[in-house]
């Protein structure tokens, strides 16, 4: 169990962590996100002991988490963080990199380990190549067997897929939590792409210039956003203006994704068709309401520039997506 209790960062004067106050379970999955610049990654450091705070406390289990002015090497022993950058060694293999982690005096469970978290990260065809020769996804990969080498209880990592190609990522993802779950290591990842949290995450946390908007699960954030700013994260949002429903104050707003917006004769919307982006599997249109502003859809095919249609945008949503 994490506890992390009114803790408050600042960095010369300025405030990077506001009051936080959150706990984790353990085996859980936590997500922090966020825009660039928000305190995600100051976060995970006050977590992990290596900043001295300014007001609040972190516990993990019993024991409070201390920072450098109280260890001579900071950092919490159950715990393992893995920053953006890498601190490999070059000039050693990927095994080797890996193995120096683990008991030199047994050899035959060392090379077990190896071989099992080489195939976590979906590099064993990497074994014998000497790091100096990855690429930074790579890399990145490496690192993460690392730290994973170590058997935290908690596992905290900042932008985990950040470098790492979309091929390779989604694999990555499925083998990295399912592994965490089996072996029951509590993990709090940060991230700026809602797809490494919707499949992924139990608890999700949201921050904003180094406040915590909301700590929901992925499904409630996502259904039921309480900003444009958190709807947002996940996707583009509409953000359409109450007036055009009966029953709503024109000083409301609904939020509503692409995906959402059907053409229907009885739409409550009229909109002009600007134009038609393909995204692979379906377009994503863009028009123009009649009051100027923009709204977006998606449609199976390309749409004729300046057709004119009727957007329907569904009821039973109206309610939970009401903002002002």
């Amino acid at each position: 169990m994490l506890n992390v209790q009114k803790v408050t960062f600042a960095y010369q004067n300025r405030n990077t962590l506001k009051n936080i106050n959150f706990s984790v379970e353990k085996g859980a999955h936590t997500c922090i996100i966020g825009e660039s610049g928000c305190g995600k990654s100051t976060l995970l450091k006050a977590i992990y002991g290596l900043l001295d705070l300014d007001e609040g406390e972190v516990f993990w289990k019993d024991e409070q988490v201390l920072g450098p002015a109280y260890n001579l090497i900071p950092g919490h022993k159950k715990m393992k963080y893995l920053a953006q950058e890498d601190h490999l060694m070059p000039y050693i293999t990927v095994s080797e990199n890996i193995k120096k982690f683990l008991s030199r005096q047994e050899a035959e469970w060392s090379q077990q380990r190896t071989e099992e978290l080489l195939e976590v990260i979906d590099m064993t065809s990497f074994a014998s190549t000497k790091v100096k020769n990855l690429s930074g996804g790579q890399k990145q990969r490496v690192a993460l067997a690392q730290v994973l080498a170590k058997e935290p209880e908690l596992l905290l990592l900042d932008e985990p897929f950040n470098f790492i190609d979309n091929f390779r990522k989604n694999k990555l993802r499925r083998n990295l939590f399912n592994y965490l779950k089996t072996q029951q290591i509590t993990c709090i990842f940060a991230t700026h792409d809602s797809t490494d949290m919707l499949g992924f995450a139990d608890q999700t946390l949201v921050m904003k210039e180094g406040e915590i908007l909301a700590n929901e699960s992925p499904e409630q954030l996502f259904n039921e956003p309480k900003s444009f700013y958190i709807a947002s994260l996940f996707q583009e949002v509409n953000q359409v203006s109450a007036q055009y429903v009966d029953g709503f104050s024109s000083t409301e707003n609904f939020l509503i994704y692409p995906s959402e917006i059907k053409i229907a004769e009885k739409g409550q919307l009229s909109a002009t068709i600007l134009q038609s982006y393909f995204n692979g599997t379906t377009y994503f249109i863009e028009a123009e309401l009649e009051n100027g502003e923009s709204i977006f859809f998606l449609e199976n095919q390309p749409m004729e520039e300046n057709e004119k249609v009727q957007l329907y945008l569904p009821e039973d949503l109206l309610e939970k997506r009401l903002v002002e």
